[in-house]
């Protein structure tokens, strides 16, 4: 969501803060802006859209000083704008902020009432004038920041610098990642480890209620008693090099494309290529134990989720529950004690999921975390990671993640099968096989790019579009909606496809395009049946099945996408390109912002 970055350097802060928030534009924002400490003053720049005006401000204004804060700006609290956007400051101080503070209005309140005048909607600028409150009342920096963090209610990350303090950047968290950067005689501050690689690998991680004081020499970190504790120092995986776009017009399109790659990557870290065994990391209980799981993501992720109980309960003959995050927690299931909640994230931070997490930890659960950033505090937080191997995504809209999701997921239902005793040896060993061939299926699936792409011209126009499937085709074809208006702005939706005849079936007419999931499984001949019923309407059916199933039902649909012929357990994760790419071509068609889609962001960090 919001991107943080602090500098308190030797030389010209500015550049730098722009090349950190360069590396955060994923995540998504609609603001930039940064601040640096001249003359024992603030020097601010803040422009509305794209980092491109902020760049195009400082060239024409240009920033000197070595110490300074900048900020991405996701709107939660006022409307996008030059005025809105961070930092934020008064004479005396200057934040930058993720998250929402929840009580900001009866804060700002309470202040206006002590003669604090504020410029701007956001709930940010109380956090400003809070800290300027207690340095008004001759607190030290650290001391005024400290009494500011207790009267804060939320969830939030900070950067901030004090007027005449050249050698003082303090950052605190509460519910929102931050991460310390620990250069030669510099200093650095990000919500994001990628924003600090081009300039240092040493990296440490706040944790919840930190807060830390940075200078020229060092760190002084403090948690939520105020009371000083150590922070490891770790060496980042990130490299200084920019994530470039290679011969791509998007990153999307680019992530689409390395899926092989990716997924291969994510197999090798699961699967034994000789003797086809799966191999987690180490548990902290026996697999042959599990009775149920509980699976809690948000989007894309609870998609992946959605698959997981289709395999889990078919294969490995467990039950499994699943809800989206943002209803999970409040819906406070009862949970037995020594159960396993599984926790779907990209970026390991989204607020509702790790919200969830935590609720499922305090309820006794043992905590497993399929994340694709093994930093993060999902991670930190888990009982057992199963890393994906995705690399970064900056593309909004998720594709390598979703899939390498898939694939860890897939490993984990191999293993928790293979330890109920509901496969063998050799279906253990089937089943691997079926997945280590996907990569090169995937290969195959992206050769169709180009006349997907003609595929797309048909969808361009469409108002609504509909995705059906049965099974685990079935959140193939939410995933597949949700691409879609996503990054082109079309109004779709994903449907079982046996729920049509009960209401979604009036939608269906001339002018409705249908695509169907279909892959070569036990339901296919339903799924057939549904797919005649569109026809029957009128749809324009693009249809998805292997050279068998369209062979027996190919000339009933407009267009057809063939399929390598698989194993179905793995269907899924080869199912899912074709409609990214779909949505992609027909996005690009529309001439939106396929990386950056209007009012999504990368990473959810707030309620």
């Amino acid at each position: 969501m919001c991107g943080i970055v602090g500098v308190i350097g030797n030389d010209n802060a500015a550049p730098r803060i722009i090349e950190g928030l360069r590396r955060l534009e994923y995540r998504g924002y609609d603001s930039a802006g940064l601040a640096t400490l001249v003359n024992g003053g603030f020097d601010l720049r803040r422009a509305e859209g794209k980092l491109a005006q902020l760049e195009e401000l400082v060239a024409a204004r240009p920033v000197s000083g070595a110490l300074g804060i900048g900020h991405t700006r996701w709107a939660t609290h006022g409307v996008p704008s030059e005025s809105n956007a961070h930092p934020h400051a008064t004479e005396r101080v200057a934040v930058v902020h993720n998250g929402i503070i929840e009580n900001f209005q009866n804060l700002r309140d309470e202040l206006s009432a002590e003669g604090h005048e504020f410029a701007t909607d956001t709930d940010t600028e109380v956090v400003t004038h809070l800290i300027d409150f207690f340095l008004k009342q001759g607190l030290a920096p650290a001391d005024a920041t400290a009494r500011a963090l207790k009267r804060l209610d939320g969830a939030f990350a900070l950067g901030i610098i004090f007027a005449g303090e050249h050698d003082v950047l303090i950052g605190a968290r509460r519910g929102a990642p931050l991460a310390v950067g620990h250069g030669e005689g510099e200093m650095f501050l990000a919500s994001d480890a990628m924003a600090l690689a081009p300039f240092t690998r040493r990296v440490s991680y706040l944790e919840e209620g930190d807060w830390v004081v940075l200078e020229h020499g060092g760190a002084t970190v403090r948690d939520a008693a105020d009371q000083i504790v150590e922070r490891k120092i770790t060496q980042t995986a990130h490299d200084g090099e920019a994530v470039g776009k290679e011969n791509y017009r998007h990153y999307m399109h680019k992530e689409i494309h390395e899926q092989p790659a990716v997924i291969g990557d994510t197999l090798n870290s699961y699967i034994n290529p000789a003797s086809g065994a799966i191999s987690l990391p180490d548990l902290p209980f026996a697999l042959e134990d599990v009775t149920r799981v509980t699976i809690s993501a948000c989007g894309t992720s609870y998609y992946a989720g959605l698959v997981a109980r289709y395999w889990i309960e078919g294969l490995a003959r467990v039950p499994v529950e699943i809800d989206v995050s943002s209803e999970f927690r409040y819906r406070a299931p009862p949970l037995d004690a020594g159960g396993v909640a599984l926790f779907i994230s990209q970026s390991g931070e989204t607020a509702d999921t790790l919200a969830a997490l935590r609720f499922a930890k305090a309820q006794g659960q043992k905590i497993v975390a399929v994340v694709n950033v093994p930093e993060s505090t999902m991670a930190r937080e888990a009982d057992i990671v199963l890393p994906t191997h995705a690399g970064p995504e900056i593309g909004v809209a998720s594709t390598k993640a979703f899939t390498t999701q898939l694939v860890t997921l897939a490993c984990f239902t191999i293993a928790l099968a293979r330890a109920k005793g509901t496969v063998d040896a050799k279906r253990e060993a089937e089943l691997s096989h079926a997945l280590a061939e996907v990569p090169a299926r995937a290969a195959d699936v992206l050769a169709h790019d180009e006349r997907i792409r003609g595929l797309a011209e048909s969808l361009t126009h469409a108002k609504t579009v509909l995705y059906i499937g049965r099974g685990s085709g079935y959140p193939v074809a939410l995933e597949g909606a949700l691409k879609l208006k996503e990054i082109s702005y079309i109004h779709a939706e994903g449907f079982a496809a046996g729920e049509l005849k009960h209401g979604p079936i009036a939608l269906i007419d001339k002018d409705v395009p249908v695509i169907v999931v279909a892959p070569p499984d036990a339901l296919f001949e339903k799924t057939a049946s549904n797919l005649q019923e569109v026809v029957a309407r009128g749809a324009q059916v693009v249809f998805l099945s292997d050279a068998k199933g369209i062979a027996r039902l190919g000339d009933m649909a407009r267009a057809s996408i063939e399929l390598p012929e698989v194993d179905s357990f793995v269907a899924p994760i080869l199912y899912t390109i074709p409609v990214q790419l779909l949505a992609y071509h027909v996005a690009v068609n529309k001439g939106t912002d396929v990386d950056q889609p209007r009012n999504l962001a990368k990473s959810v960090t707030v309620e």
